[in-house]
């Protein structure tokens, strides 16, 4: 599965950027969907998932502020990232696997980067 991610770049804190990440091909709706983010100096981490019903699941720091969804006629998984902070600063990979106990991602995109400026 090739993930290609778009739609980083820099705003100011408080904001909105939207992300976008193609998976073309017929296998999309067989995986859950997923965005990790590497900060500077930080572990990467998972930021939320979307399972292939549409179900989803946010990191504790994004609750109420971003939004995961898909769109399975274009092969598409979107993260809306509001009121974004500099704490939100780094690279998003998009990623595509399954869950078990956990989400496990089994593919990724080569990432885009966001800048949260102060």
């Amino acid at each position: 599965v090739q993930l290609q991610a778009s739609g980083g770049g820099l705003v100011q804190a408080g904001g909105s950027l939207r992300l976008s990440c193609v998976a073309p091909g017929s296998s999309f709706s067989s995986y859950v969907m997923g965005w990790h983010r590497q900060s500077p100096g930080k572990e990467r981490e998972l930021v939320a998932y979307i399972s292939t019903t549409s179900s989803t699941n946010y990191a504790d720091s994004v609750k109420g502020r971003f939004t995961i969804s898909r769109d399975g006629a274009k092969s598409t998984v979107y993260l809306q990232m509001d009121s974004l902070t500099s704490d939100d600063t780094g690279v998003y990979y998009c990623n595509a696997g399954f869950v078990f106990r956990r989400y496990d991602p089994l593919f990724w995109g080569q990432g885009t980067l966001v800048t949260v400026s102060s």
